[in-house]
């Protein structure tokens, strides 16, 4: 074997080699990460909503043992514990052996997703189609979401109080809805429009039926026939859509990329593929941890956290107050104490468009979990900009548990940036850093990531709460 030159030997000792995580792990644990992703794609296939996410992970957690929590309750170590909010984000806790003395392990996600919902008023006909108009949630390039397969998922709640689910769409035999776009013969305005106006907001009809029910009498019958099959099925009038939660979806399912079946794509990566890891890492705990551990799966970030179920409201800090009075312990103590991974997803760099990017600082598929440290925009505004000390000791847990990891950055500097729940964990005197997959074509209706990456971002969550 030839002898390093002293040059190879400094090189190798002290300049950073980021590698493809592929080369760097056994070929058993490429094999683990393909397993763990199957299970990873069916929680995709059953939960693109927030509410669905909700009731998945109630329902696991409780085959785990969790009990409801209720504020005055006492906890001893080793109690499993959840609090549902509102039906729309879920937040668990496994009591350590040192009870919330020394704070907490947080790992926060959130389970939206960009998407379309109904209006309160959707049901429109015009030239003899029915419609249902829509408002786009979060940020979306709204092109993109025409002439695609979409699902309708949500609840109804009717005049009477009761509430009806409605999923349509996901079945093989179930019919899904569209919104449509002009053939390239006739587009040739449209075509000189913007690209954020190819197809504009209130452009964004759904289509949802095309035969009139058989009464001349009758105007609009087509809405009227569409009413009246609504009504047969869930037992609505029209004006109870007004109290609905009706989100459209891509009606895709969840399916392996490329010849090697190396990636994922799917709807709803943004951000459920670090829910689904937070979650999973969550209940894997077999054996009480030291620290207590607590995961919290939110809604409302794509739309800012605003709201009684996004993370600016208080309700976090309620479950960890409730948590520190049931262990004789106070709220703002232990929560000073606590240590949070936010997890969220970053980008990826994308080979097509490299531009956006700088390629030193950038997260790459299959290098693994990425560490943020800060987020926002511009001047890093809207971050919190994670300690020099705590990204020292999310590096010691990621190396000290062989976790393959890289740290990223969310497009170049004066063009990027985006925000997390970060910042609104880290306002409550928390030790926040940004932990998630990278992700390619993030808010399109199909994203992709590597199953490498989502192993790692489970591992990067179970040594975190292990400790």
């Amino acid at each position: 074997m030839a002898k390093k030159s002293e040059g190879k030997k400094l090189s190798e000792e002290l300049l950073s080699n980021r590698k493809n995580g592929i080369l760097c792990v056994e070929e058993e644990t490429v094999s683990e990460c393909d397993g763990y992703c199957e299970d990873y794609k069916k929680f995709l296939n059953l939960c693109k909503t927030e509410r669905e996410a909700v009731k998945y992970a109630e329902a696991a957690a409780k085959k785990k043992g969790y009990k409801p929590f209720k504020a005055g309750q006492k906890l001893k170590a080793g109690d499993k514990v959840y609090r549902v909010n509102r039906g729309k984000a879920i937040l668990l806790a496994h009591i350590g052996k040192k009870g919330v003395k020394e704070g907490v392990r947080l790992a926060a996600a959130h389970i939206d997703s960009p998407r379309l919902d109904l209006k309160q008023h959707p049901l429109f006909e015009s030239e003899e189609a029915a419609y249902f108009k829509t408002h786009y949630y979060g940020g979306i390039k709204k092109y993109q979401w025409g002439t695609i397969p979409l699902a309708l998922h949500g609840v109804i709640v009717k005049a009477d109080g009761s509430t009806v689910d409605v999923c349509v769409g996901e079945k093989d035999d179930d019919p899904v809805f569209c919104v449509t776009d002009l053939l390239p013969h006739l587009a040739q305005e449209q075509m000189k429009r913007a690209a954020g106006e190819i197809i504009k907001g209130e452009e964004l009809n759904i289509l949802i039926g095309s035969r009139p029910f058989k009464d001349d009498e009758a105007s609009d019958r087509v809405k009227l026939n569409i009413m009246r099959l609504l009504n047969e099925k869930y037992g609505i009038r029209e004006d109870d859509l007004i109290s609905a939660e009706l989100e459209a979806v891509p009606a895709f399912k969840a399916r392996d990329i490329g010849f090697d079946r190396s990636m994922i794509g799917s709807y709803g990566h943004d951000d459920r593929v670090c829910a689904y890891t937070a979650l999973t890492a969550q209940l894997s705990l077999s054996e009480t941890p030291d620290i207590t551990a607590v995961t919290v799966l939110t809604d409302k970030e794509e739309t800012g956290s605003d709201g009684n179920t996004g993370l600016r409201s208080a309700y976090l800090k309620y479950f960890i107050e409730d948590l520190a009075e049931a262990m004789g312990e106070k709220g703002r103590d232990v929560l000073s104490r606590s240590k949070c991974l936010s997890a969220d997803v970053n980008a990826a760099l994308d080979p097509t468009f490299p531009d956006v990017t700088e390629k030193r600082n950038c997260a790459y598929i299959n290098y693994g979990v990425v560490v943020t440290k800060f987020t926002g925009a511009r001047g890093k505004s809207g971050t919190s900009d994670a300690s020099a000390e705590f990204v020292g000791e999310i590096r010691r847990l990621m190396d000290n548990n062989k976790i393959v990891w890289q740290t990223g950055e969310l497009g170049r500097v004066d063009l990027g940036g985006g925000g997390t729940v970060a910042a609104y964990i880290a306002n409550l005197d928390v030790d926040t850093i940004d932990v998630g997959v990278p992700v390619l074509c993030m808010h399109a209706p199909y994203e992709i990531v590597s199953k490498l990456d989502v192993y790692m971002a489970y591992k990067a969550f179970e040594a975190f709460f292990k400790g």
